[in-house]
């Protein structure tokens, strides 16, 4: 009897061990949030999703995560409208290989749009984003939202507050804004969405520019490139 009542009480300590103690270690953690917003066509949501796909299979990317002391990195997407209007689109990767890099670009391949119109809530954007990494499984020392999109809020709260919060929770926010609409969103993202360790921008000229500025991007954040915003 002793034997067993000892039993149960080392399965209840196993199911209680953190998280974090069987968590594998990457060079970085990245939620990829995109706008599906009314100001989104479903063709430049077409080519924001060939943007992400290509970038998967260029060797920009697939030399940045090899770079890393890890030589891995863990993604996951979130799309994004109005204010309840949030989802993960897709879950948690780790890529080590240019074989796993591949795997992810056929799963967006598949990757639907969520939302068919709303408004332009980057708050609870944020949000959402920043609540996917408790959900990772992985660890990491540093833990980036790469929120792309083509507009200023248009309902909810301004993010500057949430966006201050996140990154002194060691989070940093980089921005993708697409020029096509609105010539100086750039600025809006400085302003107001940017944060953390060596946070920038990178300008996206319309949605056929998307794919490369993505690519860079994330090149430059696998990496951790850090030459000023």
């Amino acid at each position: 009897m002793k034997l067993i009542i000892l039993h149960i009480l080392l399965l209840n300590l196993l199911m209680f061990v953190p998280t974090s103690t069987r968590a594998e270690q990457v060079d970085v953690q990245i939620v990829m949030a995109v706008d599906v917003s009314s100001s989104v066509s479903y063709d430049e949501f077409d080519l924001q999703m060939r943007g992400y796909i290509a970038a998967f299979r260029s060797p920009e990317v697939i030399s940045a995560i090899g770079s890393g002391a890890q030589g891995k990195i863990a993604v996951a997407m979130t799309q994004w409208s109005g204010l309840n209007q949030q989802q993960l689109v897709m879950q948690w990767q780790m890529i080590s290989t240019s074989e796993d890099a591949e795997k992810v670009a056929r799963l967006l391949e598949y990757v639907p749009r969520a939302f068919p119109f709303g408004g332009t809530a980057i708050a609870p954007a944020l949000q959402h984003a920043y609540s996917q990494f408790g959900l990772s499984g992985h660890k990491s020392l540093r833990r980036v939202i790469d929120i792309s999109g083509d507009g200023k809020v248009s309902v909810g709260a301004n993010p500057a507050a949430l966006r201050d919060y996140i990154t002194a929770n060691g989070v940093t926010i980089n921005g993708l804004p697409i020029l096509n609409e609105e010539p100086d969103l750039d600025g809006y993202y400085l302003q107001n969405i940017l944060g953390g360790p060596g946070a920038f921008v990178e300008v996206a000229k319309n949605y056929s520019d998307f794919s490369r500025a993505i690519s860079k991007k994330l090149a430059r954040e696998i990496k951790a490139v850090f030459y000023g915003m």
